[in-house]
């Protein structure tokens, strides 16, 4: 029997780093030389290793992680089981959720990278890169979408969020928890995917701005007066306190904009949801939604700024993203 096909994607970040000239690590290995650091991998599959780019992860754009998904669809239509996407661990979250609201394959496409360099005593990449396979090969797989896998856990790229500067163990999911395990080299999957809607279409321009500003204590509303008036933006997302709540001056400036532009409001807590109908004084969700407001529900700051940025993409207006809004809400 065949071995099935798996393409790697390279994009850089600290599971390809060597040591530079700066006296620190800087992203140069290639898809070829990460697939060949894993070992057995050729008894797994056939590895077709191509590098996209060679950059740390806080220079990722939009273009290139849309040039990166246009190459794991053409590797997909030319046979292709699954693909693997490695990349840095700082927008590791940002990019799986961005890539998952538009692969519309049943074949899974994995996010995995390393927060250990490959010279570093106990790299976890090709751990990472091995267990991302596994998953990548395994028939449970099979329409769940976009998954991260790192540290042996999988992960829904809806809730995962990196919770440590530097521990292996960083990627966590809250009170959900991830999706499986890799236990012995086999995948093992806790819970079915998320009921979220169909993949959009990849959008034609990539021009529009949404402003993401976290409420801070006697912070003032300068700065986000300045945000809304400034024309920049077409959407604004608050990572507000507690359960979606702002300072009575910020809400102010929040209502008189919020029927011009879209603005949601997140949570800037690590875990949990925004709430709808508890807290209703000045600033509290009840109030703003009122004026207008969406809130961000279990959505991260980071993740509500990216669905509203792809929803402004296509071509939604207020309105329309208001309508969209509810069906990525999860609860």
């Amino acid at each position: 029997m065949p071995l099935p096909t798996v393409a790697i994607g390279a994009l850089g970040g600290t599971i390809a780093m060597v040591a530079g000239t700066s006296g620190g690590v800087e992203p140069e290995l290639s898809a070829e030389q990460l697939a060949k650091s894993v070992p057995g991998i050729s008894e797994l599959a056939t590895i077709h290793a191509k590098t996209l780019a060679k950059l740390p992860s806080g220079s990722l754009s939009f273009k290139v992680l849309f040039d990166a998904l246009d190459w794991a669809n053409n590797e997909v239509d030319e046979g292709a089981k699954a693909v693997i996407l490695t990349q840095g661990t700082d927008t590791l979250e940002e990019s799986a959720f961005l890539l998952s609201l538009y692969w519309q394959k049943p074949q899974p496409l994995i996010i995995t990278g390393a927060m250990r360099a490959p010279m570093a005593a106990g790299a976890d990449g090709p751990a990472n890169l091995l267990s991302s396979l596994l998953v990548a090969i395994d028939e449970q797989s099979i329409g769940r979408g976009v998954m991260v896998v790192m540290n042996d856990e999988i992960h829904s790229p809806y809730f995962v969020r990196k919770s440590q500067s530097l521990k292996v163990e960083t990627f966590k999911s809250g009170l959900i928890g991830p999706l499986g395990a890799v236990v012995e080299a086999k995948p093992v999957f806790f819970r079915s995917t998320d009921r979220l809607p169909k993949p959009l279409s990849q959008p034609k321009t990539l021009d529009k701005k949404v402003a993401l500003v976290e409420a801070c204590l006697s912070s003032g509303s300068d700065h986000l007066e300045l945000v809304f008036s400034s024309g920049i933006y077409q959407g604004v997302v608050i990572a507000g306190f507690g359960s979606g709540h702002v300072s009575f001056e910020e809400a102010d400036i929040i209502k008189n904009y919020a029927h011009k532009l879209p603005v949601i409001m997140a949570t800037r807590a690590y875990s949990g949801p925004t709430s709808e109908k508890t807290y209703g004084y000045k600033g509290s969700e009840i109030d703003l939604m009122r004026g207008g407001v969406l809130m961000g529900g279990w959505l991260s700051p980071l993740k509500a700024r990216l669905l509203l940025w792809a929803l402004l993409s296509a071509r939604h207006d207020k309105e329309g993203i208001e309508k969209e809004w509810k069906h990525w809400q999860i609860g």
